[in-house]
């Protein structure tokens, strides 16, 4: 597994991490089976995956603390991204913006108990909280580093100029924002900015939430809490429309003898040396067919046939309002 730089402040991490999410949360059969799910892991880690996301709102707390338990004896082999920002800890603990120095601090101390480690290498903010100036935020984020509790803070979902703004305060390390062959959007504004200012970026959901496996055709295959079932992209005719992506997909995939869910990360890949997705899985058989995405160089034609793939129908959230803030 090749290995990158994120940003200009040193954190080197695996070309491809992974995203540990639907362990726990959100997606069918999450919480299911915890000794599969660290299978996974451990697996990721044999095959040179050192990076590594997670967030105390999957589950909420439960995925941190598979994590935790999972990387027990292995601290020194991973790079462990979490996240803050989605939990009132100031108040009930339920679901809610709050990015204020106090809830910085609740927030971080239980992710480092829960993790079971002293330091937490990439702490984001999980979504920015309109009611708190990023820069009150990233003080708070700064005298964690200074402390040592966090090595480096990154920012998930942010607009360029909140970008602009928290990097001002304390050089910023990495921004996470969803990005594959389904979601395009950071090309226009994100991406140039993190590149003037030098900063990596971290894709989520690098294969449109399982869509672009070519796996998922109806809504009956997932669970009746499946996120995606109130997913507009996922819903009806929108659903119909956009298994054409799929197909563009797989033909490129034929073409090479890959699935196409490597050429997707394949595709996300070639997109620069400063961008490292993270696929989730809890499965070791998907484990590894996404890393061998890392070996997978595509051709300028086959880059072209895929460039060329029209935007989904519907938005990526139900809720857009909580995002490029």
């Amino acid at each position: 597994m090749k290995h990158i730089t994120l940003g200009t402040n040193g954190l080197e991490v695996s070309r491809l991490g992974l995203g540990a999410m639907g362990m726990s949360a959100f997606y069918s059969g999450a919480g299911a089976d915890d000794a599969q799910s660290t299978r996974t892991l451990h697996r990721a880690i044999d095959l040179g995956v050192t990076f590594f996301d997670t967030a105390e709102m999957y589950g909420p707390y439960l995925n941190e603390e598979l994590l935790g338990a999972a990387f027990r004896g292995k601290r020194d082999q991973v790079v462990i991204a979490t996240k803050f920002g989605t939990i009132l800890h100031r108040g009930d603990g339920t679901r809610g913006l709050d990015g204020s120095p106090e809830n910085v601090r609740l927030s971080v101390e239980g992710s480092l108990a829960r993790l079971g480690t002293d330091h937490i290498d990439l702490y984001y903010q999980h979504r920015m909280d309109p009611d708190v100036p990023v820069e009150e935020t990233v003080g708070a984020l700064a005298e964690l580093i200074a402390e040592g509790k966090i090595g480096h803070y990154g920012l998930s979902e942010a607009a360029p100029a909140t970008i602009r703004r928290a990097h001002a305060v304390h050089p910023m390390t990495a921004l996470q924002t969803e990005y594959s062959l389904w979601s395009r959007d950071p090309e226009a504004e994100i991406l140039p900015v993190l590149r003037e200012l030098g900063i990596g970026f971290v894709p989520y959901s690098p294969l449109g939430r399982g869509f672009l496996t070519g796996a998922i055709r109806s809504l009956d295959q997932l669970d009746e809490d499946d996120f995606r079932r109130a997913n507009p992209r996922f819903e009806g005719e929108n659903l119909a429309a956009n298994i054409r992506i799929v197909e563009q997909v797989d033909a490129v995939a034929s073409e090479i003898g890959a699935t196409p869910a490597q050429v997707a990360l394949a595709w996300l890949l070639a997109q620069g040396d400063d961008i490292a997705p993270i696929p989730g899985t809890k499965r070791v058989e998907r484990l590894e067919e996404n890393v061998a995405a890392d070996a997978i160089e595509l051709t300028p034609e086959q880059l072209a046939t895929l460039d060329a793939i029209e935007a989904p129908v519907g938005d990526r959230y139900a809720d857009m309002s909580p995002l490029n803030r």
